[in-house]
């Protein structure tokens, strides 16, 4: 197994963070070292008896502001810019599997967790490598973002979790992962696909694949326009995109 993954989280309210890394299969990696969590209260490092760390914005505005003098102090503590630090912000690109997978190559990840309206800019410009959103929408809570670029990053280290797992994870291939089942064979009239209960497996993973591509033309279309697919996959996808678009019109 790799050495330790170190993660350390900046946080207003480090209770959220650390009961996550106590549970289920992160805690568990976390019980035999394979991960090493570390959760910063940046209260710590105010600089008044009211432990403040926001203030009003400059220009006006809505909302309050991360200060720049605590969060920098907390940064400084654990030396992030020797480190590789993470900001999950509504701002950022995109995130995606291949930035998990990269980040999970790091030997350890600093992340900030935002709060109100985000945190002062010079805190971005001085230390921050990378800044992402895992949605095109707003959290309150910077901790549930952390959280997320977390599990999708430590469950690719080499150790966390069976290999085959990770192989079949949506966007490892750029498609959406097949439908899966178990027992049992009947679940209220309805049957497990045929072809699963059949032993060839030749056969099972033509299907698979068929069914992955069915998903990612319904659900995710976007991702079909950089893949190489198959004859037979094309005239599959462009029967699915023309049933969705007739669809879409009733």
């Amino acid at each position: 197994m790799a050495d330790g993954y170190g993660i350390t989280v900046l946080t207003l309210f480090p209770e959220l963070v650390e009961e996550y890394f106590r549970t289920s299969i992160v805690g568990k990696a976390a019980d035999r070292g394979a991960l090493i969590p570390k959760v910063i209260n940046i209260r710590d490092f105010s600089q008044d008896r009211h432990r403040s760390c926001d203030d009003a914005p400059y220009g006006g505005g809505a909302g309050m502001v991360l200060m720049a003098e605590p969060l920098a102090t907390a940064l400084d503590s654990v030396d992030a810019k020797a480190r590789h630090v993470v900001f999950p912000t509504p701002s950022g690109r995109p995130f995606r599997q291949r930035d998990a997978l990269r980040l999970s190559r790091q030997k350890e990840i600093v992340l900030i967790c935002g709060r109100y309206e985000g945190i002062d800019q010079r805190i971005v410009d001085e230390y921050v490598d990378e800044e992402f959103t895992i949605g095109d929408y707003v959290l309150s809570s910077g901790e549930l973002a952390a959280m997320v670029v977390i599990d999708a990053v430590y469950r690719l280290r080499e150790g966390m979790l069976r290999p085959e797992s990770v192989l079949e994870d949506s966007f490892q291939d750029g498609l959406l992962e097949h439908p899966h089942y178990t027992r049992p064979e009947v679940f209220r009239s309805r049957k497990v696909p045929e072809i699963l209960l059949s032993g060839h497996h030749a056969r099972i993973a033509q299907w698979r694949r068929e069914q992955q591509v069915i998903r990612t033309a319904r659900n995710r279309p976007d991702l079909l326009q950089n893949l190489s697919l198959t004859e037979a996959e094309q005239i599959l996808t462009e029967s699915i995109l023309e049933k969705e678009s007739h669809h879409g019109c009733n």
